[in-house]
């Protein structure tokens, strides 16, 4: 078709700029005509290049700019352009690794699942606050393989997960959502405390088997590259939580559970091992004590086998001792950091927890004791200095 000079002019500079025979809106218009100097092409807007609402395609070179006869390339192919967001920054989601690991429990069995880069589903549950989304991070951190970690909560639904419409510049287009980035960057995907999620979790059925998945909202089918899985991690087996202990956890759907190949219980580490997990915080934070992070490890394990016998309704975590451990390093007080890290519990548990704890460090009211009194001395000693 014959252009004017004026009108090639715009052509050739938004071919330049989005390719032959591209797909464009009106934005991209507005953007080729002030690069290419001259005015809004209102011509361009007429039905004859008219390809969808808002959009408009190029005239290919030696070609005509019709498109009143179907697209015969797939609707998915037309969006990439000008309807899907891209981020030209792309992040390194290797996950940093956390001085003073310990590696326990099921890690080599999961390391071993992610080393394989096999597509291989898997559900890890255990109680709250013993390591299992740290185990998860830092095996990736090792392998030097990336991480996407998503926060399942109620409120979680497709377009969390998958993506949506969002603004962009003034433009209305779909942005990718962690699934599809994981998928199309051949990483794994974490979906952490999945058991709080509800059952639009289901919008993950195909992606759990290893397939593809058809985005609906822009005509695409995505594929997993090489490397692609998913781990989840929850409090329950997905049965919710009859105690309960985890409010907000739900029954999730059997057809959803049935698609994790295995699933690992993570139990609290044995002492042995803690008192190591324990000293490692100890380093990390200045302040190793050895006899300490005995005593902090036996108080958690009876605890927690009273517990398990029905004695009381909570347990020390792995991760509050790490709190405990931290709070001695930021007030230099034992007994101090015990208190505030226990100070969540109901009175009766608090106070049981502290006597317990008093019982097996016996002479730790006597050391915070003496403390005090070096202090008072020191403070009764500055009082009798003169000063200028």
């Amino acid at each position: 078709m014959y252009l004017s000079p004026r009108k090639k002019l715009f052509v050739d500079t938004a071919a330049e700029m989005f390719g032959d025979g591209a797909i464009i809106s009106k934005q991209n218009v507005r953007e080729a005509a002030e690069k290419a100097g001259v005015p809004f092409p209102t011509w361009f807007m007429k039905p004859n290049f008219k390809h969808h609402y808002g959009h408009y395609k190029l005239p290919s070179e030696g070609g005509s700019a019709d498109v009143s006869t179907p697209i015969t390339e797939p609707a998915g192919d037309v969006t990439t352009v000008n309807l899907i967001a891209t981020n030209s920054f792309k992040q390194d989601l290797v996950p940093a690794k956390f001085e003073g690991f310990v590696e326990w429990g099921h890690f080599a069995t999961l390391n071993k699942v992610v080393k394989s880069g096999m597509f291989y589903p898997v559900f890890v549950t255990g109680l709250s606050g013993n390591g299992k989304t740290l185990m998860v991070e830092e095996i990736h951190a090792k392998l030097g393989k990336e991480l996407i970690r998503v926060n399942i909560t109620i409120e979680t639904d497709e377009d969390d997960l998958l993506g949506g419409f969002r603004l962009v510049n003034g433009e209305t287009k779909f942005m990718p959502g962690p699934v599809i980035e994981a998928m199309e960057r051949g990483c794994t995907l974490l979906l952490d405390e999945c058991d709080l999620g509800s059952n639009k979790l289901l919008a993950l059925q195909p992606v759990l088997e290893g397939k593809g998945i058809y985005l609906k909202k822009i005509n695409k089918w995505i594929l997993p590259k090489d490397g692609f899985n998913v781990i989840a991690t929850a409090n329950t087996k997905g049965k919710g939580s009859e105690d309960g202990r985890f409010i907000g956890t739900n029954i999730l759907n059997e057809a959803f559970l049935e698609r994790f190949a295995i699933t690992l219980e993570q139990p609290y580490a044995t002492a042995a091992t803690e008192k190591k997990i324990v000293l490692g915080s100890m380093k990390k934070y200045g302040v190793v004590d050895e006899d300490f992070a005995t005593n902090l490890v036996t108080w958690a394990e009876v605890i927690r086998k009273t517990f398990y016998d029905g004695g009381v309704d909570e347990v020390i975590s792995t991760r509050r001792l790490d709190h405990i451990v931290k709070a001695v390093a930021i007030f230099g007080d034992k007994m101090k950091s015990i208190e505030l890290c226990v100070a969540r519990f109901d009175g009766d548990t608090k106070d049981s927890f502290l006597d317990l704890y008093t019982k097996i460090d016996a002479g730790i009211l006597e050391t915070e004791e003496e403390k005090t009194e070096d202090l008072g001395e020191i403070d009764s000693g500055l009082d009798g200095i003169d000063t200028p």
